[in-house]
């Protein structure tokens, strides 16, 4: 997998600053001097950096940009970046400015004048995710972003800060990675693998094969796969690293590693996106990573689905009449309509199975949710307010957009079959609504639950703040966030 550059936490000499060749980036607060550090650097580039931050351009910037100077006198570095980050900043301004320097990171390597910041262990933690690059397939001209040394005040405090969110950051790239790879290397098969490598890190992990499914009675996860030539399955992972015998919370993940959308198909333009309808399971596994990687306090089982959609002359077809493992009998109406039916099954095995005392599902489950809320914001629809309020929460601190969306049996309507207790679409008006609705049937009354719709936050059109243009691995901080904060007392 992809791994975050290297970072270092050190207190640099003035000889050894002067001497480096990469990037060497100050760290300014707008309302303060110049620093001993940055004093004696500005005395040996000629006062280029006094010139610099007394212009127009650095006033119009805000906190957490920066502006360069490009292989400035008197020093042996290839650029000068400039950062403005006051020293009593957010979360959220540290992380993006430390994205700021990650974007902008060379073969050569930076080194970070941090000083005594605060928020130097965030701006690390931005840094890492933005300096992410997914280049395996290009077969030329490829360049790695050279390693960061953080010159700070206190090394080992920072280093210690530092340890558990770059846990964090190998788990978003875990996700990213399986988001980004192309379906024919990403296949069922394959994802389960790369899930089961992780029982290295403790987790106790067991893949479910096809017998067992149909062994199990899960019918509608089974029914979406019957198209494809890779075997559909489900991969149990547990971390227990909380106390002995408690029930653990669940993460439960769609993992269609492709969606031609089956006999439904898709039209061609924009289909090849479709290797990102496995990202909720990414999102799952990036999760169970991290936890395994910070040794979390906390029982926690994640459990995914992992199908491939294909139109074949074994597929589903519209108007077929599948039984899901719950029991209930779901009429097809629409084969691209299938993530829902993935869900149903493990949802439900995830309840029977474990007793969970709470569980949150994630999915690319809906175009509609796009229209909704655009690429800013994952859809969140809850059958309970305490957790419902607990994961905004976490998003909301981890910087990752996510809104409450409505639910109600008036919705239930749009999804009565005449043939069967259910259709697994009610159509165009409140579509994710609906599919939201449709979940709902396979969750316990008294199992707190979350459904997130991701569809519009996986692999949005262009980069973001914290991530190139590509997957973004959104949720992992999110739910790992949520679990240290709900689960870890």
């Amino acid at each position: 997998m992809t791994s975050p550059v290297d970072i270092r936490f050190v207190t640099a000499t003035p000889e050894e600053t002067a001497a480096f060749e990469g990037r060497i980036v100050l760290i300014l607060d707008p309302e303060a001097k110049l620093g001993s550090d940055a004093r004696r650097l500005d005395r040996a580039a000629r006062g280029a950096i006094s010139r610099a931050i007394g212009g127009k351009a650095w006033g119009k910037l805000k906190a957490g940009e920066a502006m360069e100077l490009g292989y400035p006198a008197g020093i042996a570095a290839e650029a000068l970046q400039l950062v403005k980050l006051p020293r009593k900043c957010s979360v959220d301004e540290a992380r993006k400015a430390g994205a700021a320097i990650g974007k902008a990171l060379s073969e050569a390597g930076a080194l970070v004048l941090a000083g005594a910041h605060a928020q130097a262990a965030e701006i690390s933690f931005g840094l890492a995710l933005r300096a992410y690059e997914f280049d395996i397939y290009h077969s030329a001209d490829k360049s790695h972003k050279g390693g960061v040394t953080f010159s700070v005040a206190k090394p080992e405090a920072v280093a210690a800060a530092a340890q558990p969110l770059m846990a964090l950051a190998e788990g978003v790239f875990f996700t990213r990675d399986l988001v980004n790879e192309p379906a024919n290397v990403l296949t069922t098969i394959d994802f389960a693998a790369r899930l089961a490598a992780m029982q290295e890190l403790g987790l106790e992990v067991e893949i479910l094969e096809e017998e067992d499914l149909a062994r199990l009675g899960m019918r509608a996860l089974l029914g979406v796969g019957q198209g494809s030539e890779t075997p559909s399955k489900v991969v149990v992972m547990q971390w227990n690293g909380g106390k002995k015998g408690d029930a653990p919370f669940a993460l439960v993940g769609k993992g269609v590693v492709f969606d031609t959308g089956g006999i439904s198909i898709k039209p061609a333009g924009g289909m090849e996106e479709m290797t990102m309808d496995m990202g909720g399971a990414g999102v799952v596994a990036g999760v169970m990573r991290t936890l395994a990687l910070r040794r979390a306090k906390a029982n926690v089982v994640g459990i995914v689905g992992l199908v491939e959609n294909m139109p074949d002359g074994k597929a589903q077809r519209p108007g077929d009449i599948v039984k899901s493992m719950k029991g209930d009998t779901i009429e097809v109406i629409n084969t691209d309509a299938e993530g829902r039916l993935v869900l149903a099954d493990i949802l439900w095995y995830a309840q029977d199975r474990f007793k969970p005392t709470g569980m949150i599902n994630l999915a690319t489950l809906t175009g509609a949710i796009i229209i909704a809320l655009g690429h800013e914001n994952a859809g969140v629809f809850a059958n309970d307010d305490k957790l419902a309020g607990a994961l905004l929460a976490a998003a909301a601190a981890e910087g990752e957009g996510a809104w409450r969306m409505p639910m109600g049996g008036a919705y239930d309507k749009l999804i009565k079959s005449r043939l069967a207790d259910m259709k697994n679409t009610g159509g165009r008006p409140a579509g994710s609504i609906t599919a939201a609705q449709f979940l709902r049937r396979f969750v316990h009354d008294d199992t707190p639950w979350c459904h997130i719709d991701i569809a519009g936050v996986t692999l949005p059109p262009s980069e973001t703040t914290l991530a190139p243009k590509g997957a973004t691995g959104w949720g992992v901080m999110t739910l790992n966030r949520l679990v240290r904060d709900m689960l870890e007392r």
